[in-house]
């Protein structure tokens, strides 16, 4: 059986432009990319913002005289979007793990943490996998999942771009009040080994015991639709067993030629 593989732009194709930015989206759409995945947060004034980390980022971050940040980064739900704005995004520190893992991003400087909303208005065609960035061992890091939920599903219906996101999350309080709420929206279901073995914190409640351990089954029960787990926890039988119970599998992420 020949199955179809999707080239998605991990965090808007970080290996190639500024991360999670609307310049980096742009120039992956010149390029003809159509899907993308990014991650969301909240401002401290309630605004859905695309950022990876719930603290600005200091290898990635220069504040407003151009200085990289150092010490204890602010969190962004700490942070309004005005104040947000004031940083600069737009390339990665000189001499960090970071540039050496993507030598050949291209830099922007000036490019700005955006708002989603700005994003989802780029292309009426493409589509995002949209991962809502909570940590239930952290609450008071972020927006709680309901209220980030919540707005992001406000943000989609605004930009009419319902039928083309899937949500997701390792923290699956968000991604089962938007089953509960909004069962027309595409969900999946983020896994990596940590949260499997601490999985009644992470999955609401839930225990890959009661499925046999099979994390395929969990993800299934929860209502589908597409089971994410991270790269080298896959296997041939479980991606075997997840297209059985009716799942799309993404994998993430694969950032090195010989993986």
């Amino acid at each position: 059986m020949t199955r179809q593989v999707e080239v998605i732009g991990h965090r808007g194709a970080r290996g190639l432009f500024p991360e999670n930015t609307i310049e980096g989206f742009r120039q992956c759409l010149v390029l003809g990319l159509r899907s993308f995945e990014l991650d969301v947060g909240m401002t401290a004034d309630g605004v859905v913002v695309v950022s990876h980390d719930p603290a600005l980022n200091p290898t990635i971050t220069r504040d407003a005289a151009g200085h990289w940040l150092s010490g204890t980064a602010p969190l962004i739900h700490h942070l309004t979007f005005d104040a947000l704005r004031s940083y600069d995004v737009g390339r990665i520190r000189l001499g960090t793990p970071y540039r050496t893992l993507f030598r050949a991003q291209k830099g922007c400087d000036g490019a700005r943490i955006p708002r989603l909303a700005d994003v989802l208005r780029l292309s009426a065609e493409a589509t995002f996998i949209i991962e809502l960035k909570t940590d239930p061992r952290h609450p008071d890091w972020t927006a709680d999942p309901v209220t980030l939920a919540r707005a992001v599903l406000g943000v989609v219906d605004a930009a009419g771009a319902a039928g083309r996101v899937i949500l997701e999350s390792f923290d699956w309080r968000g991604p089962r009040y938007v089953r509960r709420t909004r069962p027309e929206i595409r969900l999946a279901w983020l896994t990596r080994d940590e949260t499997v073995r601490d999985a009644t914190r992470w999955w609401d409640g839930i225990s890959p015991v009661d499925f046999g351990h099979s994390v395929p089954a969990v993800v299934a029960a929860q209502g589908g639709h597409i089971w994410a787990p991270a790269a080298d926890s896959v296997t041939r039988v479980s991606v075997a067993e997840a297209h059985a119970l009716g799942l799309g599998v993404i994998p993430w992420t694969v950032n090195r030629r010989a993986a």
